[in-house]
This record gives C-alpha cells, structure tokens and sequence, in this order.
C-alpha cells in the first residue's frame, strides 16, 4: 500500500478510534443514561467498519521491529466500573467462546468488552499524537485481529439484541395502542 495510502486510513482509523473512546467515557459518566444503549452501538458499529478495513488490509508493518514506549497505559477499572454502573442489569452475557473451535459457552460483559476495546484504541492513538503514524496503524490493525475486533463484535451484537429487546418487548395493550395511534389520520 502506498504511503498516502496508508496515511488516509491511519486518519480514518484515528477518526473512530477516537471517537469511540469519547463516546464510552461520554456514557461512562452517566450523562446519557437514557440513551447509552443506541449511542453504544453506534460507536461500536461505526468501529467496526473502521477495524473491517483494517482485517481486510495487507499487514502493516512499521520499519521498527519493536514497539515504542508510548505511556498510555489507561487504568481500564474506573471507566469498566461506571459502564457497568450505567449498564446495571444489561451487561452480563453468554457467548460462544470460538465458535469456529467448538460450542463452548462463557460469561462476558459488555463494560469489560467496551473497556478493553477502549485500551486498545488508546494505544494506538498515544502512536498517533506521537507523531508515529505507521506504528499506530500497525497497533490498530494487530489488536482488531487479536482481541478489539472479537470483543467490539460481541459487544455489537449484545447492543443489537438489547435495543431490539428494549423497543419490541412491550405489552400487548400498548402495541395496540401505539399501532391504534399511528394509524389514525
């Protein structure tokens, strides 16, 4: 991939990236309680169009074989304890460990994964405001195949499941009446 090229997706990548990890502390703080649910998915879905181009990318590869010290080391507790303050009763869930190595099943939570996700894209952007661009991309595009993508994914589809709960689990009287109201002129 050409140099420009990578420099347009390591900006599109820092783009979300960025704006994912505003988006969770945003919901973190409890200012948006009542909308934390679709906001959650829309970060994470627009993430991961971000993360799909960087899977489907050739490997980057910077020209140092190591990676830089960039001191962004974010303690993952506090931001993990407010989601799961804010997602209290809709964080825990069963997933499919590794659906492609057998069935077996195991308890995951959506402020883990939505913490995790945001310490990943938290390195990569300590690269980025370093100037280090090719590195950051590398650190964005390693840690989506190794672990952001999988639990950005899962936390996708928790979100999904939950606002289709949330908007279609309703009695059957006020779906009448909701359905009585829309069509009437």
């Amino acid at each position: 991939m050409a140099p420009e090229e990578l420099a347009e997706v390591a900006a599109s990548t820092s783009r979300h990236a960025r704006a994912f990890v505003a988006t969770v502390a945003e919901v973190a703080s409890g200012r948006a309680v009542d909308a934390a649910i679709p906001l959650l998915l829309l970060a994470t879905s627009d993430l991961l169009a971000a993360g799909a181009r960087l899977g489907a990318m050739v490997d980057v590869v910077p020209d140092e074989r190591f990676e830089p010290d960039c001191d962004a080391d974010l303690d993952l507790d506090p931001l993990r304890t407010a989601l799961a303050r804010v997602l209290d009763g809709l964080d825990g869930y069963v997933e499919v460990v590794d659906p492609v190595l057998g069935p077996e099943t195991g308890q995951a939570s959506l402020s883990a994964d939505l913490a995790t996700v945001a310490d990943a894209l938290t390195q990569g952007i300590a690269h980025d405001d370093a100037g280090d661009h090719v590195e950051a991309l590398w650190w964005w595009q390693f840690s989506y195949l190794s672990s952001w993508g999988e639990r950005a994914s899962s936390a996708l589809r928790m979100l999904q499941l939950l606002l289709a709960h949330l908007r279609l689990d309703v009695d059957d009287d006020v779906a009448a009446e909701a359905e009585y109201d829309a069509l009437q002129p």
